[in-house]
């Protein structure tokens, strides 16, 4: 089937987000050809606006429209806390338990040496720094539960020891409200080595 050029090129420009294929690719172009002009160009113009206007803070990583971000700057967080996360989007997924209160470090990856990423990619330094002169007493690494997410913690624990900071690791296991009988081997792994006293 020939589609018209302007079809064609908003399918390709679309599949260029991640977990977007062809054919929802294909979905979203029709979609945003019915709706209204004003509101395509609102999308259009968010989308502008947000890769214009955030920047990522200088001491932690996370997103910003100003130079520092408003963790950094919150007088109430607990200052002796880092949560090192690999993405600034894992900031926000974090924020919104309104669990954790100290501060974050994000790493904008995870160690992939398949894929050329090292410690020097991920500006371990600016961790090292803060660590060391922060007051810091705890890092808790919340890497993502995968090979890369893995060999990231176990090289941030190993670089950190030389300090006098506790080190610890998210926990990993089964979601509330599933059945154990649909969890994976890994998970239920992990769940069980997460546990804890009651």
């Amino acid at each position: 089937m020939a589609y018209p050029s302007a079809l064609k090129n908003l399918v390709e420009v679309l599949c260029r987000f991640p977990g977007i294929g062809p054919k929802t690719a294909q979905r979203l172009a029709f979609y945003l050809l019915g709706l209204p002009r004003e509101d395509v160009v609102d999308i259009a113009r968010a989308m502008v606006g947000a890769k214009d206007n955030l920047v990522f803070c200088p001491d932690c990583g996370a997103l910003s429209e100003t130079g520092g971000c408003s963790y950094c700057s919150d007088a109430e967080r607990d200052r002796s806390l880092i949560c090192v996360v690999q993405e600034a989007r894992d900031v926000i997924v974090l924020e919104r338990t309104g669990q954790f209160r100290g501060l974050y470090h994000v790493l904008h990856g995870a160690l992939s040496p398949l894929d050329g990423i090292g410690p020097e990619e991920l500006k371990l330094d600016r961790l090292d720094k803060r660590v060391a002169e922060e007051g810091i007493k705890e890092v808790i690494i919340a890497t993502n539960p995968n090979v890369e997410g893995d060999a990231t913690a176990g090289y941030l624990a190993r670089m950190l020891k030389k300090y006098t900071v506790r080190i610890t690791r998210i926990a990993f296991g089964l979601p509330v409200g599933g059945d154990i009988e649909y969890a994976d081997d890994l998970t239920l792994s992990r769940a069980l080595d997460g546990r804890r006293e009651m």
